[in-house]
């Protein structure tokens, strides 16, 4: 409704990089997205959808404006390469296998017979 505070925080709506690389570029659910069925609750009716940018358009034109748009553009750019993985994720923060190494205790320990304690004078 219009006036309502949306719960959603700016800037956070949409799909991530990973979710449409891995889900909605696959063949089948991109022919699914493309010819979805008439959606009364939807811009455009749910007609008129980008796949690479997870966005649904008013109209045939808007959608083809979009196709030729910078920004566009940049998401296509963005997807080319391919999506972190955990491991490399893991392995940008030092804890990959090949990086891991014995932790070292804090303090070396001294055998007690090594041990020299101080003399008074």
């Amino acid at each position: 409704m219009p006036g309502e505070m949306s719960t959603e925080p700016l800037g956070q709506g949409g799909r991530d990089l990973d979710q449409i690389q891995d889900i909605d570029l696959a063949p089948e659910r991109r022919a699914e997205l493309e010819a979805q069925p008439i959606n009364y609750e939807l811009p455009g009716l749910g007609q008129h959808y980008c796949v690479e940018c997870a966005k649904y358009y008013e109209t045939d034109i808007a959608l083809q404006s979009h196709w030729k748009s910078k920004i566009h553009k940049r998401r296509l750019k963005q997807l080319r390469e391919p999506a972190y993985t955990i491991e490399e994720s893991e392995r940008a923060a030092g804890l990959g296998r090949e990086t891991r190494r014995p932790v070292a205790s804090a303090a070396p320990t001294v055998p007690l017979e090594m041990v020299v304690e101080p003399t008074v004078v």
